[in-house]
């Protein structure tokens, strides 16, 4: 079961409308610099060495680009050619690798003392770094990132395949990091999101082709009778199993003699709950999962929700949200209606490759668009074309040079001793037949000639096959596009598409349509039991920071938007009561005990989500860890003295000597070291 979920009422539309409204200086990078200044002493040293790793990795990076620039694919053999590269390694190179010869690597592996492969990994990332990733090129060399934040930028920022796309992502990534310490993991998760915003189509395709790989696989371990079992699953689907499994090792009864690891507890609950079944007293347990997901995402949008704190797409939350509320799914978008082309009755010249192309093709989906008769006829008008030069002796050669070349070095062959070197396997003398020996003055025998013959006949058929076959991949390629648009519009056009591009909640509500509005509000309605232990919580947050404002429910909303009288809905145009009475929505009260009450604890936990400490991406325990910044009772138990921790950096904060934490009312945390740096860390916004 979930302990509970928030729905956060501010749609991602309004960060888009600003990136709109400034679409000039959304690729400009934010000033490059260190996010702390340098210490005294020993660990200023470690500080300056650690930047001049980064300058200098960036430095290699252009360096083995300009070197790949002087190494051009050009100088090797070309494909098809004898000793050339095989055609499945040459595809399965990076596309950055195209144009730059595969023997670079081998200098670099004489260079460098690596191996070809690590040699080829880093031709890659620096001509990534170069090319596609300036930016973060720019950033390593001014200290601002490190060599660790580079790996979750080359494997989701530089993929991207839209140039503009990918130029601002970047450039957003830079300023949130921008004078902020930032580990690596917190960059990737930053990344995750950014990319799930911009690029929602290619994560799609992405997240579908994931899909396919769900499964459990068994895997051999290095050490000898050991072995691994891999479960691949969505992410609320591990989240839940990984949380069952901990639930279930922590109810196991408490003994002195048990040494089992949490690890190993957990196994031993999973063998005993899949092949004991019934038979053992593992109690049972409740999931604890939240899960956060805007207005926009549950009206039907493509804003990326979270499950504790994992990026999730927004198709998957309304599933899994809808599943544990025990509703249907979210009503999506229609398919578009577009009208089937008419095609021509065909004639006699026509009809032959006519079937001959429908053979080749796929079957059409329902609901084809217009443009695709236009596509069947250009494909038609191919193929009468081509029938008619096959019948007429014309054949359409690709290659007629190397053809030619072909026939001149086999006219040439009049002195010919082996015929074997021509593919044959008659003995020397011989016409390849069970004819007599030849006379002394003899030429090339007929059969060589009748052989060499049929092969050219046969390649010239060959070739027009692949003609055919390219023609159709062409067409397939030009309709999937032409498609992929036509889907993209209907979609923006549509109220998902609609709800997206809202610049606020309310915006993204009247864009909805009655249906989505009132699968919203049943699910905002749903009370406790079934899937949900509590009932569902609205985030209110401040539409530019993103930071939380309010947490409450659909009762809460209409105590503090009514008067409170029975007969009185509060609509403008009737209602004049005094409202200034009434409970009003924003933080918590303080909790008179030393334990923030039920309503606090929600709170600032969804506030925080995270530790606070600079840096750390730990979950915030449940029970726990969450630190008065002024001792009680000397400070109130209240939302602006209490910042959530994970266990060590609680413990730190009391014990750790010479480190200060100063909380500000927002809830913006600052650390001081020992040595004098300053780190500040504020609540992640929504």
């Amino acid at each position: 079961m979930v302990d509970g979920w928030y729905v956060a009422a501010r749609s991602r539309a309004v960060a888009a409308g600003r990136r709109r409204r400034s679409a000039e200086a959304s690729t400009a990078w934010p000033e490059l610099a260190p996010p702390v200044g340098l210490a005294s002493g020993p660990l200023g040293a470690v500080q300056a060495a650690d930047r001049e790793i980064a300058r200098q990795t960036a430095r290699r990076a252009r360096a083995v680009a300009a070197f790949a620039t002087d190494r051009p694919a050009s100088a090797d053999r070309a494909q098809g050619e004898p000793g050339a590269m095989s055609a499945e390694r040459w595809a399965a190179r990076p596309e950055v690798l195209r144009g730059v010869s595969e023997w670079a690597a081998h200098e670099l592996t004489v260079a460098l003392s690596i191996s070809t492969q690590a040699a080829e990994a880093l031709l890659t990332r620096s001509i990534t770094l170069v090319q596609r990733l300036p930016g973060t090129l720019a950033a390593l060399e001014a200290g601002a990132l490190h060599p660790g934040h580079l790996w979750s930028m080359l494997e989701r920022v530089a993929p991207i395949t839209d140039d503009r796309v990918r130029a601002e992502v970047e450039a957003e990534i830079l300023r949130w990091a921008a004078g902020r310490v930032v580990t690596p993991a917190q960059l990737n998760a930053k990344v995750r999101r950014e990319v799930a915003r911009r690029d929602v189509r290619s994560a799609a395709r992405d997240l579908t082709r994931a899909m396919a790989r769900r499964g459990v696989h068994l895997r051999p371990d290095v050490v000898d009778g050991m072995a691994s079992v891999t479960v691949v699953a969505t992410m609320p689907e591990a989240q839940a199993l990984y949380r069952a499994l901990s639930g279930c090792a922590e109810a196991l009864a408490e003994d002195e003699t048990d040494t089992r690891t949490r690890g190993q507890k957990m196994v031993d609950c999973l063998l005993d709950l899949v092949l004991r079944p019934g038979e053992t007293d593992v109690p049972p347990v409740q999931v604890l999962l939240t899960v956060v997901a805007s207005l926009a995402t549950l009206a039907g949008g493509d804003e990326p929700g979270e499950v504790d704190g994992q990026l999730v797409p927004a198709e998957m939350v309304r599933h899994l949200l809808a599943s544990l509320a025990g509703m249907h799914p979210a009503p999506e978008r229609p398919a578009p209606e577009h009208p089937a082309p008419e095609h021509p009755a065909p004639d006699a010249s026509t009809a032959a490759p006519r079937q001959a192309a429908d053979a080749r093709t796929d079957p059409e989906p329902p609901g084809q668009l217009c443009w695709q008769a236009a596509e069947q006829a250009e494909l038609e008008a191919w193929w009468a074309e081509t029938e008619r030069r096959l019948l007429s002796g014309e054949l359409v050669d690709p290659d007629p040079d190397g053809w030619g070349d072909l026939v001149e070095d086999l006219a040439g062959l009049d002195d010919l001793e082996h015929p074997q070197a021509l593919g044959g396997d008659a003995p020397v003398g011989t016409t390849g037949r069970t004819d007599p020996v030849a006379p002394p003055d003899a030429r090339v025998p007929d059969r060589w000639w009748s052989d060499a013959d049929d092969a050219v006949e046969a390649a010239g058929l060959a070739l027009f096959r692949a003609g055919g076959e390219l023609t159709r991949a062409r067409r397939l390629v030009r309709a999937a596009i032409r498609a992929d648009a036509a889907d993209e519009a209907a979609w923006r056009g549509g109220p998902p598409g609609r709800v997206s591009e809202a610049e606020d909640a309310l915006s993204a509500l009247r864009e909805a349509s009655d249906e989505q509005r009132e699968w919203l509000a049943d699910l905002l309605s749903a009370t406790a039991g079934g899937g949900l232990v509590e009932r569902p919580r609205i985030a209110l947050t401040d539409a530019l920071s993103g930071s939380l404002l309010a947490l409450t429910d659909l009762p809460g909303l209409r105590r503090a938007g009514t008067c409170g009288r029975r007969a009185c809905r509060r609509h403008p145009s009737s209602c004049s009561h005094d409202l200034s009475e009434r409970p009003t929505l924003g933080p918590p009260g303080p909790s008179a005990g030393y334990r923030p009450g039920r309503e606090l604890d929600r709170w600032v936990r969804a506030r925080d989500r995270r530790c606070r400490f600079p840096g750390c991406r730990r979950r915030v325990p449940r029970g726990g860890e969450l630190d008065h910044h002024r001792p009680y009772p000397d400070g109130p138990t209240s939302a602006a003295n209490l910042a959530g921790y994970c266990t060590g950096h609680h413990r730190g904060k009391h014990q750790a000597l010479g480190w200060r934490h100063d909380l500000s009312a927002d809830g913006t945390l600052t650390v001081t070291t020992p040595s004098g740096l300053v780190a500040t860390s504020a609540p992640p916004p929504y």
